[in-house]
């Protein structure tokens, strides 16, 4: 008794010990629904920790990376609660990107090993990496999990959680580390400042390569919260999905705008009862307000939240509870800061700006910031900066990129980006990233500039060539190195490009072009 209070002593601040109570007191209640599938608590618990130990089978490693190869599923989630309880650090891939692009992410965060399943090995590219087949490991054996007691013992709040990979100017995405820390804060102030209750039924529909998706992780982990798996393939259904929010009688749903606003165009809320949804949250992108207001017109006794930030400030770092009637033209503020989180907004002399409409860089500080991005310790500097208005101890904050103002009410109003840097359908895209694809690992033009329409959200190539080549040959080419949400909807050749007067390509000038 004494050793196993020991160990919960020292388990007192990682995730896995509110899943330990959370499964303690709810073993038979369904954690996860995936289609016609489901799977309790404690079958879940069962199965993490026996992957745990077939990951220390093949090494004895800790804080190391692990690769996960799959689509969204129970087996991605138990994969990633096994891997923390094997004192790693899960990554979730994209199944959808080219074989090239998980090859980077791969070889650059040295990912010691992949778990996969003969379904998604069929179409992995296998050389030179360590693969563990989740097919291959008998789940309906019996195991001695005192093993892992070890391993739980020494992790401590501020070991990583999660490297969760955005979009790179040099075409390698950066990870971005999350620890333990970070996600018990924000899911933790979440459930404070939302009330949200033990018995919350998720419909979950980000990616697993989504920081939504991880925060949807630790609401299970946390609250025994129900997560309704809506599957990849119906995103462009909308019908099917406000079936499933009516039939699994969803309480809570975190979503990227893009689908709310397709919803709101097909006008699908007048014709399903959705009495079950009381707290919808959306980040990721700007939400036009005349199909939020559709959503707020059709579920009136709802809490809507706009939420803002960027993966290195784990998830979000400010929220905005709608409580007041927006005009169409009225943007929805990103509101304020959570708790932990302080909010600083910098001219470009890093001066602190307060005063109303007036814009400046969103910058955090607080211990919702990132661990840094793995194995670079260069782009860490350069965005992780001692704080300007603080020349007494060091303390870091977060340059976010993003332009915002203050309004009349003292609200947060996002502005856009002062960088490459786009939120296209819920993902963040460095353009640079394409450009650097296009001209050096393609080689398919001799100059390349991408720009983004913000209205249509149309993400454009212009191109210097001296031949025309093909939309379709362009798709062809690039969806080779590339996922389907980075390709270009629009393609324009230039004879040369226009230059401004220090010789660099004048990227305002072609975006002016296009809007």
């Amino acid at each position: 008794m004494i050793y196993l209070n020991w160990l919960k002593t020292k388990m007192n601040n990682t995730i896995l010990k509110y899943f330990e109570n959370t499964v303690a007191n709810n073993p038979n209640k369904v954690a996860i629904v995936d289609r016609e599938n489901n799977i309790s608590f404690s079958e879940l618990q069962r199965k993490s920790k026996i992957l745990a130990l077939e990951i220390i089978r093949l090494s004895k490693n800790k804080k190391k990376p692990i690769s996960v190869f799959l689509s969204k599923s129970i087996e991605t989630i138990f994969c990633d609660i096994g891997i923390i309880y094997s004192g790693n650090i899960y990554v979730n891939l994209d199944t959808k990107s080219p074989n090239e692009r998980i090859k980077k992410i791969n070889n650059f965060l040295d990912i010691s090993l992949v778990i996969t399943d003969t379904k998604h090995l069929s179409v992995l590219d296998t050389k030179d990496i360590h693969f563990l087949n989740l097919d291959d490991i008998d789940f309906n054996k019996e195991y001695d999990f005192s093993e892992l007691d070890t391993f739980l013992s020494c992790m401590i709040d501020t070991d990583p959680l999660c490297i969760i990979n955005t979009s790179g100017s040099t075409g390698i995405p950066k990870g971005v580390v999350l620890n333990h820390r970070n996600f018990i804060d924000y899911t933790i102030n979440s459930i404070e400042i939302f009330n949200l209750s033990d018995y919350e039924i998720v419909g979950s529909l980000s990616p697993p390569i989504f920081d939504h998706y991880s925060f949807e992780i630790c609401m299970m982990m946390f609250k025994s919260s129900t997560l309704i798996l809506i599957p990849n393939d119906l995103s462009s259904f909308p019908v099917e999905i406000i079936k499933i929010l009516s039939e699994k009688k969803v309480t809570f749903i975190f979503w990227v705008p893009t689908i709310m606003v397709n919803i709101a165009n097909l006008d699908l809320l007048n014709h399903t009862t959705l009495n079950s949804l009381k707290t919808i949250w959306f980040a990721g992108e700007v939400f036009p307000t005349k199909q939020f207001n559709y959503w707020m017109k059709n579920l009136p006794s709802a809490t809507f939240a706009n939420l803002y930030g960027p993966t290195e400030i784990t998830v979000d770092c400010t929220y905005f509870i709608v409580d007041r009637k927006l005009s169409d033209c009225e943007p929805i503020p990103i509101g304020k800061a959570y708790q932990n989180t302080d909010i600083l907004i910098l001219d470009h002399n890093d001066n602190l700006i307060t005063q109303t409409n007036t814009e400046g860089e969103l910058c955090v500080r607080g211990s919702s910031l990132a661990m840094g991005y793995y194995n670079d310790f260069e782009k860490t500097r350069k965005v992780f900066t001692q704080n300007p208005l603080n020349n007494s101890y060091p303390e870091l904050i977060y340059r976010t990129g993003d332009i915002v103002i203050y309004n009349e009410n003292n609200e947060l109003i996002y502005k856009g980006r002062k960088d490459s840097m786009i939120k296209h359908q819920g993902y963040r895209i460095e353009l640079m990233e394409i450009e650097h694809e296009v001209l050096n690992t393609l080689k398919l033009v001799k100059n390349a500039c991408v720009v983004y329409q913000t209205l249509r959200k149309e993400i454009t190539l212009f191109y210097e060539s001296n031949i025309v080549i093909s939309s379709a040959e362009f798709r062809k080419q690039i969806s080779t190195v590339l996922p389907k949400y980075m390709i270009p909807t629009v393609y324009i050749r230039l004879d040369e490009m226009p230059r401004n007067t220090n010789g660099k390509i004048d990227r305002l000038l072609l975006k002016n072009q296009i809007n």
